[in-house]
């Protein structure tokens, strides 16, 4: 735990810039205030923001995207999971006219612009680093939609575990919409593949297809296909 005081005497710069710079750590989750001091956060849970992950394997996310952007058509109904390749996503379909639905407010600020899209973000409880809506409110809404596709992010998937999630909030939400009356979509990229979360979404049959880049490890893509499951690669 530290002071303004002593973060001043060990940097040598002025009180304004100290606090200026802790509101930002604070935002990013890096660290908290508590009665004019402030401590560093455990890292080894925390959970990367949007921003952070926009520029990480940016390359395939974008294929991925495209394949994904591929199988949606003028007039379709979708709903769009938060998340970077999600976003991507709603990049590439912005000018088509689409009813679409997304827990992301990313997503929702992209998309608001565009008069032909009719665009409905759930509502619900903000998650700081994914700026998406989670929660009982958001749950409720998904509950009564049907959408005709459905792309499912995930920052975990793995041949055994299935998809799984960081929080038991992320975990619930994601596992609804992998149950959903729709064509269900998962978008993840290979670096994503063989780790877990705590929190279990689902196996990775419940989803209709799978899109992934052309990194996955042969093997793996072999266990995936032999157990039935629709992979695409790209």
């Amino acid at each position: 735990m530290a002071t303004v005081e002593d973060l001043i005497s060990v940097t040598g710069v002025s009180a304004a810039t100290i606090r200026r710079d802790l509101l930002k750590l604070d935002a990013d989750g890096l660290v908290y205030r508590v009665h004019g001091s402030v401590c560093a956060r455990d890292l080894k849970d925390r959970q990367p923001t949007t921003s952070e992950k926009t520029t990480l394997r940016h390359e395939q996310k974008m294929r991925i995207a495209k394949a994904a952007a591929a199988l949606i058509h003028p007039g379709d109904s979708v709903l769009l999971d938060a998340g970077t390749t999600t976003i991507e996503i709603a990049r590439l379909v912005q000018e088509m006219p689409l009813k679409i639905i997304t827990t992301d407010l990313n997503i929702g600020l992209l998309l608001a612009p565009h008069r032909q899209i009719d665009l409905s973000v759930t509502g619900g409880t903000v998650d700081w680093s994914s700026q998406s809506c989670i929660g009982d409110l958001a749950r409720s809404v998904l509950s009564k939609i049907h959408p005709m596709i459905t792309f499912i992010s995930c920052n975990a998937w793995d041949f055994k575990l299935g998809i799984t999630a960081p929080t038991i909030e992320k975990a619930n939400l994601k596992s609804d919409l992998l149950h959903a009356n729709s064509k269900k979509v998962l978008v993840a990229d290979s670096s994503k593949y063989g780790k877990s979360q705590l929190f279990e979404v689902g196996a990775l049959s419940d989803a209709d297809l799978i899109i992934t880049d052309n990194e996955l490890d042969e093997k793996e893509l072999g266990k995936i296909k032999n157990a039935g499951i629709e992979l695409m690669t790209v």
